[in-house]
């Protein structure tokens, strides 16, 4: 065996494609075919999403996640790690957070050794890790940890005892955002930060007085995106001292908030309009760009739905040479409103590997008999591995007992 790379990330992604090739006859004799391989990935980010927060998951998952990650070439773990539900991130500078919001702070919280071994154990196998913490909206769960961080709304001229996002008004809403964001950065080594910005709410806002008195003395008139905008550009301005970039869903830049040109804006609609004509958008301003929209692996059909996800084109879109370019890649999102550790496993994988597929091989790689017949033998081969992935179709594998 000869193996060669011009980095030891591309040496790991080998070693892993001499693991796959050995075959068995029907003695159990293993074989190894005389082969070479000439292969490089087709765009550079791969990425998985998982949502810790509407459940939690354990670590023990997080981490068969990474090794299944690893064996399909992902390499990048979006690690949204908080929102609405539960706040299991434990920060050592707001301890409260976890300890108020999250589900259980004895058992469903992510400690500091816990999360360094997610970021080392990713590390080894060639995965970076980008943590996602959402505002303003998706933000419920911070509320009990941080008193005043949320906005009070109102019904008629009086407080009805509920929240809303983050309040944008407060100079100690941006106080503790530093605070908050030099922890992180400290934390997690890569240079991204993932910081949401999606699916705002502007109900409670439009009921509070004191925002509204705010948009009338900044003279945003009754459009609340305006002060959507003032909030997440000040956020992007305190991440950034900290030398991080930064990625966003595609609402901040839909909604004209100026960010700096190492942004990344991570395109997951399809309406109003599609997500070909949103990158064909985000790429003509000049911004990278990745991919999610056809990539909620949550979502599922009976049926082959891995094929819907293997079709996919991320290029399919409308625009120059350069502005293609500027697609870095894409992720596949589990997120978790009916997922948690006793079903995420199968209902990733091999549907994942579809994705990662379309984010490693070339264009031309289209064949779904063929696709079909490298997914099912991969899914074989997870089940020797300890992995209880799904089958795609009828048929047999000597390890489906096990």
């Amino acid at each position: 065996m000869l193996l060669t790379a011009t980095n030891i990330w591309g040496a790991l992604r080998g070693l892993e494609t001499f693991s796959q090739l050995p075959w068995r006859d029907e003695d159990g004799t293993f074989y190894l075919n005389k082969t070479d391989v000439v292969d490089f990935p087709r765009f550079p980010h791969r990425g998985l999403l998982l949502d810790t927060s509407r459940h939690f998951l354990p670590l023990r998952i997080i981490l068969e996640t990474l090794d299944v990650m690893a064996y399909n070439k992902f390499n990048v773990f979006h690690w949204h790690i908080v929102d609405d539900q539960s706040f299991p991130f434990q920060s050592m500078v707001f301890p409260d957070l976890s300890s108020k919001g999250s589900y259980n702070s004895a058992t469903h919280v992510y400690a500091a050794a816990d999360v360094n071994m997610v970021i080392e154990y990713a590390r080894l196998r060639g995965i970076r890790v980008i943590p996602e913490f959402d505002t303003p909206g998706h933000t419920r769960s911070w509320g009990p940890g941080v008193p005043g961080l949320l906005t009070p709304c109102y019904v008629s001229t009086k407080p009805s005892g509920t929240y809303g996002p983050v309040n944008p008004i407060l100079n100690s809403t941006y106080q503790f955002m530093a605070s908050f964001f030099a922890e992180v950065s400290a934390i997690f080594p890569d240079f991204y930060l993932h910081l949401g910005g999606d699916e705002v709410d502007f109900t409670c806002w439009k009921s509070n007085p004191d925002i509204r008195a705010f948009m009338e003395k900044m003279q945003f008139g009754e459009d609340y995106s305006k002060l959507e905008s003032f909030y997440i550009q000040r956020l992007l301005d305190i991440v950034a001292s900290y030398k991080k970039g930064y990625m966003v869903w595609q609402e901040v830049f839909d909604n004209g908030v100026k960010v700096n040109p190492n942004t990344v804006i991570h395109v997951w609609k399809e309406s109003p309009i599609t997500f070909q004509e949103e990158m064909s958008r985000v790429t003509e301003a000049g911004f990278r760009t990745l991919l999610s929209s056809p990539w909620y692996l949550n979502i599922i059909s009976y049926g082959q739905d891995w094929l819907t996800a293997y079709k996919v084109e991320p290029l399919d879109f409308k625009g120059t040479a350069e502005q293609k370019k500027l697609v870095i890649g894409g992720e596949a999102c589990m997120w978790g409103e009916y997922v948690d550790a006793t079903n995420l496993t199968p209902r990733l994988w091999p549907r994942a590997g579809a994705v990662a597929e379309r984010l490693w091989s070339n264009k031309t790689v289209r064949n779904r008999e063929d696709a079909y017949a490298r997914l099912s033998d991969f899914r074989c081969t997870l089940l020797r591995r300890g992995i209880q992935a799904e089958p795609l179709y009828t048929g047999f594998c000597e390890f489906d007992t096990v």
